[in-house]
């Protein structure tokens, strides 16, 4: 397994938001597994329909995996392609700040995990979670101050692998920088854990986790895939937050925009 390191992260500079002013006690998160702005088997590509249907839902924070950041061949085969990163094509004028952390790289381009959030993100780094000679996976560690009294809140966007023993490796690398956080902070890990056989929570449970959906409805949802949700492949966990009203978002227009159908909650300090 590789050493935790960081690879590359971008983020967009601190843009003054209507919210920079008001104190915050709830927020809503929205995570989505965007499969690279296609539908299902790559039929259509459909990221402007994708980006109203994120934009529908009113999130402030918006975890996003599967994004590209650049590619070479896709803005010629494909007319609506946008001539920004995909992030910053979703980010629009609702989410002032975004982070990117860029997993994959090839020839033609590369993709990785996103943030998008109406809060200042006052740092964030990406951390290198590959298993050597197989994916490339990575976590998206960003800092968010929410308005008011200063509150920092810790989003870690994920992407596992496919492979059991590299998702439990994974973990554990997760629980690693958990470690290193103080432990009054506040905390929220969302995204495609790929965990269809269900062991992650028994994994983060010791490290202060509780999954949103599993706390309210006795197991995490199911959400792939999109069109008759099966497997419980994406989840959010908090820490030292309250969580309300999660919901799967698994009927149209999102049955139909990608192979995972998003999660949302509202989370509470």
């Amino acid at each position: 397994m590789n050493r935790p390191q960081t690879s590359e992260a971008t983020c967009e500079p601190t843009r003054q938001g209507a919210q920079d002013l008001d104190r915050v006690s709830r927020f809503t998160v929205l995570t989505v597994n965007t499969h690279k702005g296609f539908t299902a088997l790559n039929r259509r590509f459909i990221l402007p329909e994708l980006r109203e249907a994120v934009r529908s839902v009113s999130a402030d924070v918006v975890f996003l995996q599967e994004v590209h950041g650049t590619h070479e061949h896709h803005p010629q085969r494909y007319s609506n392609w946008p001539s920004m990163p995909q992030y910053e094509f979703l980010a629009d004028t609702l989410w002032p700040q975004f982070a990117y952390g860029r997993n994959a790289v090839y020839p033609a381009g590369d993709h990785g995990n996103a943030l998008l959030s109406k809060f200042q993100i006052i740092r964030h780094d990406n951390l290198d979670v590959s298993i050597s000679g197989h994916e490339n996976r990575g976590m998206l560690h960003s800092v968010l101050r929410l308005p008011g009294d200063g509150q920092d809140v810790h989003a870690i966007c994920v992407h596992l692998g496919l492979r059991e023993g590299h998702r439990v490796e994974q973990l554990k690398l997760l629980c690693q920088r958990l470690s290193e956080l103080p432990p009054e902070a506040p905390v929220i890990v969302a995204g495609d854990f790929n965990d269809w056989r269900g062991k992650a929570s028994e994994l983060l449970e010791p490290c202060g986790l509780r999954e949103v959906f599993a706390e309210q409805w006795g197991k995490p949802a199911r959400s792939f895939p999109a069109r008759l949700p099966i497997l419980r492949l994406d989840r959010i966990y908090v820490r030292n937050l309250k969580a309300h009203h999660p919901k799967v978002l698994n009927v149209r227009p999102w049955s139909h925009l990608s192979d995972h159908a998003p999660l949302s909650v509202e989370i509470e300090l």
